[in-house]
């Protein structure tokens, strides 16, 4: 069954369309939702979690419709929201067990949880630390944390490694992955950095003003290219004109050469005309692609509109 299905989902205000007649199913496993500022993302979760009417349509969320079961998907779904809005003043135990007693668990249950979660998370030795002393990572913490803390069947994340640094978000990404893989929840989540959903997603949505531009599993919008990706030491444009002379079809994308692959001769080709040169191969390996040339292909097709 679906987590969430959208159906001719609408949402118009006096000067825009957020929302254009927008229809998809979300499976179980871990969804990134993609967009640019603007895209509708935002606005979907809203109308997800009741915050929000839709101008027309049907949406549903573990197979409950959204417009009349808000209190009922409450206790099902955590959401962890993109901008701070924790209180500093008091500690993340104190905090996660109130989210959890909104949520409907008792006060023995609560505490518990939160408990174990915190330590989920990473945060049990500092748990009774008020959160306005927290580090923006601590912070995205203890958002993570209190919407996990009711044990829900469906999470939403927005912009969950907002502000991390590199480390920070790695971090950040292999406690969602365990989110699903140790504790069976579905996660819905976006982020604009494509390349971590790359990393992390089982199925990728990508909307645009409002309607839905693609929906494929993460293997597929990535899978191998015809083309040779060849990264090599020093002079890439001396490489790239060997290679043409060499009869190679040759792109690029930045420093590294995209050779059109004709057949398992054309590895021999790339080696040896770059042995001769006298350079040495950083990579050579069939080139994968992106998630963002959804984005590039869009962008070029309304500039040769």
């Amino acid at each position: 069954m679906s987590v969430i299905t959208t159906e001719g989902l609408t949402k118009r205000y006096p000067s825009v369309t957020a929302l254009d007649q927008l229809t998809v199913q979300i499976e179980p496993g871990i969804v990134g939702l993609v967009g640019a500022n603007g895209a509708g993302k935002s606005t979907l979760i809203k109308i997800l979690l009741g915050l929000n009417d839709a101008t027309s349509g049907r949406s549903t969320m573990l197979g409950l419709d959204v417009a009349d079961n808000g209190g009922e998907l409450r206790g099902r779904v955590g959401y962890m929201p993109e901008h701070d809005c924790l209180p500093a003043d008091v500690s993340a135990t104190e905090f996660v067990v109130h989210m959890a007693r909104m949520s409907g668990l008792p006060a023995d249950a609560a505490r518990e949880r939160t408990a174990d979660t915190l330590r989920h998370v990473g945060l049990y030795e500092e748990r009774y630390r008020g959160i306005g002393g927290y580090s923006t990572g601590m912070k995205q913490r203890v958002k993570l944390a209190q919407a996990l803390v009711h044990d829900p069947e469906l999470v939403l994340l927005d912009e969950p490694t907002n502000g991390l640094d590199p480390v920070g978000r790695d971090e950040m990404l292999a406690l969602i992955r365990r989110i699903r893989t140790d504790f069976g929840i579905s996660v819905l989540v976006t982020s604009h950095m494509l390349g971590e959903l790359e990393r992390i997603c089982d199925h990728v949505v990508i909307i645009d003003a409002g309607v839905l531009l693609r929906s494929s599993s993460t293997a597929e919008f990535t899978r191998a290219s015809e083309q040779l990706a060849v990264e090599v030491t020093a002079d890439t444009e001396a490489v790239a004109d060997a290679f043409a002379e060499a009869g190679l079809q040759v792109g690029r994308a930045g420093n590294v050469l995209l050779v059109e692959l004709a057949g398992e001769a054309t590895y021999d080709v790339v080696r040896d005309t770059v042995a001769q040169l006298g350079q040495g191969l950083v990579r050579l390996e069939p080139r994968r692609h992106r998630i963002a040339e959804v984005f590039e292909e869009g962008a070029h097709d309304a500039a040769t509109v």
